[in-house]
């Protein structure tokens, strides 16, 4: 990527939409997986709530998830969309991230493209396995579809930590106030 190039108000807007969606999606996921799983949440309520047969408690598990797993839906939409709006964006703008699998780049070119080869290779594995769970495609493998999209429990934090790295490293480097320029643009 050119270090001079300005970070123009769609850049900078498709950005920060994938990054508050990102948040969210990893969040309302951890939760469902873990502290609001089917079994914490049934659990709780039979330790609360003796006497309950499996019809109620199914329905009671369903009504608690209900509004968490909307969100994730919505903003899985939002982040699709406005993936797809980035890589157009990006070919149109012939903006270019450094090319990792060249011999001659620099440790720090390579580690650049390899964090964003990192993220646009899992955000697309986690958007298509997204969509053929929520569209119900390859049912004969959705057990290994969904495994592979709870992963991005594990691949996000992965890439946060790159990322911000990686701020670090360019604002002590020789792109010194580009976080500024991402946040305020010029």
């Amino acid at each position: 990527m050119n270090p001079n190039r300005k970070f123009t108000a769609i850049h900078r807007l498709l950005h920060w939409i994938m990054a508050i969606a990102m948040p969210v999606l990893f969040i309302t996921g951890f939760l469902r997986m873990y502290w609001m799983s089917k079994n914490s949440i049934i659990t709780a309520v039979e330790q609360n709530a003796p006497g309950l047969n499996k019809d109620q408690l199914s329905n009671i598990v369903k009504l608690i998830r209900e509004p968490m797993w909307e969100w994730h839906e919505l903003f899985a939409h939002v982040i699709i969309f406005s993936f797809i709006a980035r890589i157009i964006y990006m070919l149109v703008q012939g903006i270019r991230f450094p090319n990792p699998f060249l011999k001659n780049q620099s440790l720090k070119e390579r580690l650049q493209g390899l964090t964003y080869v990192y993220f646009y290779f899992f955000l697309a594995i986690s958007a298509a396995t997204g969509i053929c769970i929520e569209k119900g495609f390859f049912t004969d493998s959705k057990e290994s579809i969904e495994t592979v999209h709870k992963w991005g429990v594990y691949w996000f934090p992965i890439f946060i930590v790159l990322h911000i790295g990686g701020i670090f490293l360019a604002e002590r480097g020789m792109k010194r106030g580009m976080s500024s320029k991402m946040i305020g643009g010029d």
